[in-house]
């Protein structure tokens, strides 16, 4: 008797999600999702960061050291600037995430029998590409530095010093000590932005179709936009509020700077509210109930956390998850909240990102706001 009470109860549990096959599709489309992001995006291992160059030098022996680096896998070198400036505004609009100054004499020195210094400057807003970079750089110094002494060694006559012909020199911008917070901290602002105003306002909606209220709310003379608006302006605000809270405690507690202005800080985590709150309008148009709406947004909340640079250095990942990354507004986000905390950058250094941000906005609410429409009428 037992068992057929319990296989009855199974039975209709298993119809009961076969007959919601959205469901069933989505919770089995996320563990396999979650195998393929943690196992190609969850790595620390840095590749191919870009290299801005200021070589005073433009010898030989230059050119020498400069193949040294770009044998490595680590180093992509990206920029030939003119100036230390250069290096400065490609490191702050985060093109570049770490520089190298070759000095004037620099052959001069190693042809001799001389040594000479090469400085490299590194992006510390990331502590851990920075430090991969830093312990790349040298590395390879020292290893080329060991082969010019023995070349000097094997020329007969020619009096060696016992000091390495090179040495590198390093500085951290924004980051001297390497804290984590400094990288985590701005990160889960956007987090929040993204994950609470996207789930709520998806489920808020929903919920109100489930109850049945929303039939009633239709019915009365409450436009459209009305409706929207009100639904979404609580969560806005309990954004904004959850923002300013990551921004006091952060600097507060954890010591993380805010060097850029808080006003611009304030305006462009709203610019990327739009786009979470368009997402959030989206999956309610998309899901019938709570669960599939939560799943829903969960299935664009994994990629984006992993892609987007929010753990990971996206210089780590395979190059098709760097151009899926692409497609992520919190991938943005985060270089704009990092940059105006860490670099106090400004908005000219940030204005493909809030480009970026702005076109996302646009099409997102247009979509969301008309599909949310029609399933209104």
């Amino acid at each position: 008797m037992f068992n057929s009470r319990l296989s009855s109860i199974i039975r209709k549990e298993f119809i009961q999600i076969w007959r919601d096959p959205r469901t069933l599709m989505l919770a089995l489309l996320i563990p396999i999702m979650q195998l393929f992001l943690l196992g190609y995006a969850a790595t620390n291992d840095v590749r191919n960061l870009p290299l801005a160059v200021f070589d005073q030098d433009r010898g030989p022996a230059a050119r020498a050291l400069l193949d040294a680096y770009r044998a490595a896998d680590y180093f992509k070198i990206a920029f030939d600037v003119d100036s230390e400036t250069d290096i400065q505004d490609l490191i702050e609009a985060g093109e570049a995430r770490l520089g190298m100054i070759i000095p004037p004499n620099y052959s001069t020195l190693i042809q001799g029998n001389g040594k000479a210094e090469v400085i490299f400057i590194f992006d510390g807003s990331d502590p851990a590409s920075a430090s991969t970079a830093l312990a790349a750089a040298q590395q390879i110094g020292w290893q080329f530095a060991t082969k010019i002494q023995q070349q000097r060694l094997s020329q007969a006559g020619i009096p060696v010093s016992t000091d390495l012909p090179l040495e590198v020199r390093t500085q951290v911008w924004y980051n001297p000590d390497l804290v984590d917070a400094y990288f985590m901290v701005p990160a889960i602002i956007g987090m929040i932005l993204f994950a609470i105003t996207s789930i709520l306002t998806a489920t808020t909606i929903v919920r109100e179709r489930e109850r049945g209220t929303m039939e009633q709310l239709i019915v009365t003379p409450i436009r459209p936009w009305e409706l929207v608006v009100g639904k979404m302006l609580p969560y806005v605000i309990l954004a904004m509020t959850n923002t300013v809270e990551v921004l006091v405690i952060g600097s507060w507690w954890f010591h993380v700077p805010i060097r850029g202005s808080l006003t611009l800080i304030l305006l462009l985590s709203g610019l990327f509210l739009i786009t979470s709150l368009s997402i959030g309008l989206l999956a309610s148009t998309i899901a019938n109930t709570q669960q599939e709406a939560m799943l829903t947004v969960w299935m664009l909340l994994l990629p984006t956390l992993f892609l987007s640079g929010f753990f990971f250095p996206l210089e780590a990942m395979p190059l098709v998850l760097r151009w899926v990354s692409y497609v992520l507004p919190l991938r943005y986000y985060l270089v704009i909240i990092r940059s105006l905390m860490l670099k106090g950058a400004s908005v000219l250094a940030l204005k493909n990102e809030i480009i970026a941000l702005t076109i996302f906005g646009i099409v997102l609410m247009t979509t969301a706001a008309v599909r949310f429409r029609k399933r209104l009428d």
